[in-house]
């Protein structure tokens, strides 16, 4: 590796976080947590990358007795998704740091 951030997109890491705070989760409960952030069209693409990515990894629920219908796929963060997250917040902290002594 080059010492370069990985890339992850504004959408990339609004999953992330919710999906931080809530461990797993599939995909339209993401969009509904999310406030609007999240559109149906995208999430399921972005979630299918993020997975190719690392960043995610996901198990399909069971389904219960009688039940009709596809089983749900749940997503969960990765241990690497989590490290290029807080990588992120750091470089965000520092610019911030940085922002104010150039303020000053």
């Amino acid at each position: 590796m080059n010492g370069a951030l990985p890339r992850l997109s504004q959408t990339e890491r609004i999953i992330l976080e919710l999906l931080v705070a809530e461990d797993e989760a599939f995909g339209l409960q993401l969009v509904q947590q999310s406030g609007g952030r999240l559109k149906r069209g995208t999430v399921y693409v972005t979630l299918g990358r993020m997975q190719e990515k690392g960043y995610l990894e996901s198990r399909q629920e069971a389904l219960s007795e009688g039940a009709i219908g596809l089983p749900r796929r749940l997503y969960r963060p990765t241990a690497y998704a989590l490290r290029v997250l807080d990588a992120w917040r750091a470089a965000e902290r520092v610019m911030a740091g940085t922002a104010q002594l150039q303020e000053s």
